[in-house]
């Protein structure tokens, strides 16, 4: 079984989805999903002054892309904890987080739609792939460099550009 994420045309965007299975309760993947504290270990800086539909939702990446970083301002459009966060913005479209129990475990779902031209889709989906093992890694004490991801992130991109190929 491939832990790559599926990649579905969608009118004139893209749909992007990983399924992952994580070795901590859904209360813990929760807090790693919400705290800002914990996102900057795994996805990046992220402003959220209170976690409610209609709220402002603010991520910058610590990577950098021709000297700047990607910022996204977003509004969380759907919340339940502990079980769904769903934040629409720009560049990234909709990026839907969903947690299911799985006994002892957590099943992350993550759904990205976005408008992603096709030179950048093999990019974007390894990106998305970076960051869920950066998840995971931190849950289990580990640590990831988020503002030098290539060396991660190259070897992703090349399996998602031979799946696709």
């Amino acid at each position: 079984m491939s832990d790559l994420g599926t990649m579905e045309e969608r009118g004139d965007h893209v749909v992007l989805r990983y399924q992952r299975r994580l070795a901590h309760p859904v209360e813990r993947v929760w807090a790693a999903l919400t705290d800002p504290a914990e996102l900057i270990g795994w996805w990046g800086r992220v402003e959220a002054p209170s976690l409610a539909t209609g709220e402002p939702y603010t991520i910058t990446w610590l990577n950098e892309e021709d000297g700047e970083g990607v910022v996204m301002a977003a509004t969380i459009t759907a919340i339940d904890p502990p079980a769904l966060l769903e934040i629409e913005g720009e560049p990234h479209g909709r990026l839907r987080f969903e947690l299911r129990p799985d006994g002892d475990a957590t099943e992350l779902l993550l759904q990205c739609t976005s408008r992603i031209p096709p030179e950048h889709r093999t990019s974007v989906a390894a990106g998305w792939h970076f960051h869920l093992d950066a998840l995971a890694r931190m849950l289990d004490g580990g640590e990831t460099d988020l503002v030098d991801v290539r060396p991660a992130w190259s070897p992703i991109h090349e399996r998602y550009v031979a799946a696709v190929g």
